[in-house]
């Protein structure tokens, strides 16, 4: 056991100030910012899957290389086949120009092939590691993230970064073609090669300056889209709402604003690629057209050969898609930057609540006793300026739960009656104080045993989109349905999972919206019972059930579970006649303790807040 909080020593003293620091800022990183931060992401990703990325490059490079031996193949077969009339020679040089071809032609199908295998593995593997990632962050990051904007960037921007790496292995194979065909121009013809790629400088500056414009506008379409993904969530999963108050034509207008601001941002790159595209893709024209001019001349004069130019020409047009498909690798470069950025933030993202390096084990004996020791706790700041400013919402908290004990926590609203068992489970960690679960700091137990210990019910029960029997499992699929009864029984749901179509075996429709909100709340009381914690919190979590079957189910947490210790936090003074102690917290610390009809008999406070909660509910 922890020596108590007033005999505390340094190191103690030390662990809160770091835990209070980390409440009011992320910590940093591992990946630079910015540009650099959706480069450093991209690279990260090719270099796990080093081998295989170089296989689908050198295919690349052997598809190129055998597309530049094709016009030389056909060359000599004009020079030294039909303008000699060697039928031999023809035969022989088309031959080869034919096998070199068919070359080409498979090492295109590897390219492809390896090239959008790498990509698709690359995103299966981001998408792995930001949803792992994502399960690691703590509540307050969650508290100032929209749903919309993570799945924004846990598809379209994975998609992004998906696209451009398959262009790697073309990309490559592309500028070894530009510089092989460049090379063999000037050896043909230096005059003729000065024709045809005498604007390749200008079209490196419009490239560059295409890329520096262009980048702005792919950053604000990528925030822009999650926004618009953020409206569109948030209406469909409070749909309810939205139509229950006849809310359509509010949020009607949100997303046309949001969706404005995206037509906007869009334009706004629409607008760069009209300026800049059209020039990248005249230029290697007129290269074209100067070597058709000035080759002919030479051809009629008999300084070129007709085979030399139509080499050329054929070479030329090697350069043009190339340099066409300039811009379009430049774009999607850019919006895979500018994806990767936006991924990185995320996994740049540090919980400010993690388990130890060394977690202590819970003890077998007592099981369920919770102490809570002078504990301090306050929110940290909205917008993340600076640590938390705000008032503390528990401030010299003292609570001690014995064993099998069911408690009300009981007090007026916003008065940090949910933030006890939050911190409880450590999804925000004190500042000051600490929290003992059988005599084990909380912050030194692994998180995933710490929450299996702590089983949480809230009022707003989240079921997912599985059948009944998953639904109260969850913890463990692969629980007994002896175990699965069990639970449903002390829940108070067998009775009418019973008269479901197919049982337990039934499909609930998302978020369990095909069920009542009483049987909603009985099924989350039956998946916290699964996971038998020590400690079991009603946050309003029976505000749907009626009175009689709320005491079944306490009466079910003392018998069958051996006394689970049971924390409700309720307004209902039925609820809270049911428990054995009743807590009522005011400004921020217990107030008063006792029998439910004591303190009604002895603390006005107390029953004046129950009548004002009474009146609202009512």
């Amino acid at each position: 056991m922890h020596p108590i909080a007033g005999r505390r020593g340094p190191p103690e003293a030390k662990r809160n100030t770091i835990a209070a620091h980390r409440l009011a800022r992320a910590e940093p990183g591992g990946h630079p910012g910015g540009v650099r931060g959706g480069w450093s992401l991209i690279r990260d990703l090719l270099g796990a899957r080093v081998g295989w990325v170089a296989v689908g490059v050198s295919t690349g490079l052997l598809w190129a290389m055998a597309r530049v031996a094709v016009p030389y193949l056909v060359m000599q077969a004009i020079d030294r086949g039909i303008i000699h009339e060697d039928l031999g020679a023809l035969v022989r040089w088309t031959a080869a120009a034919a096998g070199v071809g068919f070359l080409a032609a498979l090492c295109a199908g590897l390219r492809r092939f390896f090239a959008f295998r790498e990509g698709r593995i690359a995103e299966a593997t981001l998408r792995a590691r930001l949803f792992r990632h994502l399960l690691g962050l703590d509540f307050s990051f969650f508290d100032r993230s929209s749903a919309g904007d993570l799945m924004s960037r846990s598809n379209s921007d994975l998609a992004q970064i998906q696209n451009f790496l398959n262009m790697i292995p073309f990309t490559l194979g592309n500028a070894l073609q530009v510089v092989a065909v460049t090379g063999i121009l000037f050896w043909l013809n230096p005059l003729l090669a000065l024709c045809a790629l005498g604007s390749l400088p200008l079209v490196n500056l419009l490239g560059r300056r295409f890329s520096s414009r262009l980048h702005p506008s792919m950053m604000g379409i990528q925030r822009a889209s999650a926004r618009v993904a953020a409206v569109v969530e948030e209406t469909v999963a409070g749909t309810r709402v939205v139509k229950g108050i006849g809310a359509e034509g509010v949020q009607q207008a949100k997303l046309a604003a949001e969706a404005d601001g995206l037509y906007a941002e869009a334009m706004g790159a629409v607008r760069t690629r009209a300026r800049y595209v059209p020039a990248l893709d005249l230029l290697p024209h007129i290269g074209l057209l100067l070597v058709v001019a000035v080759g002919g001349h030479q051809v009629l004069a008999g300084t070129l050969t007709l085979g030399q130019l139509v080499a050329f020409n054929v070479y030329v047009n090697q350069l043009i898609w190339p340099l066409r498909a300039l811009g379009f690798v430049i774009a999607m470069g850019q919006r895979a930057v500018a994806a990767g950025e936006r991924v990185a933030e995320v996994l740049d993202a540090r919980p400010a609540v993690a388990g130890p390096s060394l977690p202590r084990p819970l003890p077998d004996t007592p099981r369920g006793e919770v102490r809570f020791e002078a504990v301090r706790f306050a929110y940290p700041r909205s917008d993340r300026r600076s640590g938390p400013e705000v008032a503390a919402v528990l401030d010299g908290f003292d609570l001690v739960l014995v064993p099998g004990e069911t408690v009300a926590l009981v007090g007026a609203t916003g008065v940090g009656k949910s933030t006890v068992p939050r911190l409880l489970a450590r999804f925000y960690d004190v500042q000051a104080g600490r929290i003992l679960l059988d005599g084990v700091d909380v912050r030194d137990l692994a998180l995933a045993e710490l929450r299996r210990a702590v089983g949480i019910v809230f009022e707003e029960s989240f079921l997912f989109t599985d059948s009944v029997a998953a639904n109260i499992a969850f913890v463990d699929p692969g629980a007994s349905a002896e175990s699965i009864e069990a639970a449903a029984r002390i829940a108070g749901a067998t009775e009418f999972i019973a008269a479901l179509p197919q049982g337990m075996a039934t499909k609930v429709g998302e978020r369990g919206y095909s069920l009542s909100g009483g049987q909603r709340q009985r099924l989350a009381i039956a998946r916290a019972l699964a996971a038998r914690p020590r400690v079991l919190v009603l946050d309003d979590a029976t505000s749907a059930i009626d009175s009689a079957t709320e005491r079944l189910i306490l009466d079910g947490l003392a018998g069958e579970l051996g006394r689970t210790t049971t924390l409700v936090i309720s307004h209902r003074p039925a609820t809270i006649a049911l428990a054995d102690r009743v807590v009522f917290i005011d400004e921020g610390r217990v107030a008063a303790e006792g029998r439910h009809d004591d303190l009604l008999a002895t603390n006005s406070r107390y029953g004046a807040v129950l009548a004002a909660a009474t009146a609202e509910a009512g």
